[in-house]
């Protein structure tokens, strides 16, 4: 299944990232809602977790993106919600794994420590890889619901 329509939101720490990863996603087609329009510097990450959590729970067919200073409180925040399964992505094999083992829906990423080139790499990996055929991914996958 190719990805199309991406949530992306951040607090004031991932702000300048999301504002980069979002116009990159546009200029290559994808349909983007951002959740996070205006900067505000004294603003909340769960928030912003929370809100492209449920977009994604709801809409089965889209990814997420999260950023904030550390990727790990947006991730925290997007994993409270049913139905959201978001990672904090360093590296291109977490990615990957992230997607095939997991089904993961949301990728987290630090503001503070990421650079576009490696975010968008992240990225690529994270909306191409597609979710393994194994029962045994589709079983604890489902366990993650229950």
């Amino acid at each position: 299944m190719k990805i199309s329509k991406i949530y992306i939101g951040a607090d004031h720490a991932g702000f300048k990232l999301k504002e980069r990863i979002k116009q990159y996603l546009i200029d290559r087609g994808y349909d983007v809602h951002d959740v996070s329009l205006k900067f505000i510097p004294e603003d909340d990450y769960p928030k912003y977790g929370k809100a492209v959590a449920q977009a994604v729970a709801k809409d089965k067919e889209a990814r997420g993106v999260l950023i904030c200073g550390t990727g790990v409180g947006v991730s925290i925040a997007a994993n409270r919600v049913k139905g959201a399964r978001a990672f904090d992505a360093h590296t291109a094999d977490e990615a990957r794994l992230a997607r095939e083992h997991n089904d993961a829906n949301i990728i987290a990423l630090s503001g503070w420590e990421m650079k576009l080139s490696d975010a968008m790499k992240l990225i690529r990996v994270f909306l191409k890889e597609p979710f393994a055929d194994a029962e045994r991914h589709h079983r604890r996958v489902k366990q993650l619901d229950q």
